[in-house]
C-alpha cells in the first residue's frame, strides 16, 4: 500500500503543479502575445496620428481657414496696390506742379508734403511685397495645393496663383 500510495501522489503532484517547461512556455506565450498587442498599438497609434494631421490641415474647418486667410489676403494685395497708385499720383500731380523748379526752390510744405508721400509710398510698398511673399510661401505647401485651381463649394472666384512684388517704374 505504501508503494501504491507514493505512486499515487506522485502523479496528483505532476498533474496539479507546473514544470520549469510549462512555466517557460507560458511566460513566452505572454510575452509574445504582449509584443504583438503593443505592435498593433503602436501602428494603430501611428495611423491614428496620421489621420488627426489630414484633419488638421485638410479638414472643412482647416480648408475654409485657408480660404478665408487667401481671400483676406487677397483684398489686402489689391486694397495695397489701390494705395500705392493714389499716392504715386500725387506725387506726380506735385511733380507737374513744380517741373522745371529744383526741389530746393519748393515751398517748404510742399517739399514736407512731398517726402512724406515718398514715405508712404516706400511704406506701403514694402508692406505689399512682405504680403506677397507670404501669399507666395504659402500657396507653394503641399497643404496650400487645393487652392491652385479647384474652387471650394460656393466659391465664385478662382484664386491668383501667384502676385508679384511691386514695380512703381
Amino acid at each position: 500500500m505504501n508503494k501504491q500510495y507514493r505512486s499515487d501522489v506522485r502523479e496528483v503532484t505532476g498533474e496539479a503543479g507546473f514544470t520549469a517547461g510549462q512555466i517557460y512556455k507560458v511566460v513566452h506565450i505572454l510575452m509574445v502575445l504582449g509584443a504583438g498587442i503593443s505592435g498593433v498599438g503602436y501602428v494603430f497609434g501611428w495611423f491614428g496620428e496620421a489621420a488627426k494631421v489630414a484633419q488638421q490641415e485638410f479638414g472643412p474647418q482647416a480648408m475654409l481657414q485657408k480660404y478665408e486667410w487667401f481671400k483676406d489676403a487677397a483684398a489686402q494685395l489689391d486694397k495695397k496696390q489701390a494705395d500705392i497708385k493714389v499716392y504715386q499720383g500725387r506725387l506726380d500731380s506735385m511733380k507737374a506742379d513744380y517741373e522745371g523748379t529744383k526741389r530746393k526752390d519748393w515751398d517748404r510744405t510742399e517739399k514736407e508734403q512731398f517726402s512724406q508721400w515718398q514715405t508712404e509710398v516706400a511704406g506701403v510698398t514694402a508692406s505689399y511685397n512682405g504680403l506677397a511673399a507670404e501669399w507666395n510661401a504659402q500657396i507653394s505647401k503641399f497643404n496650400w495645393k487645393p487652392f491652385q485651381g479647384d474652387l471650394p463649394a460656393g466659391a465664385s472666384d478662382l484664386l491668383s496663383r501667384q502676385f508679384a512684388p511691386y514695380q512703381s517704374n
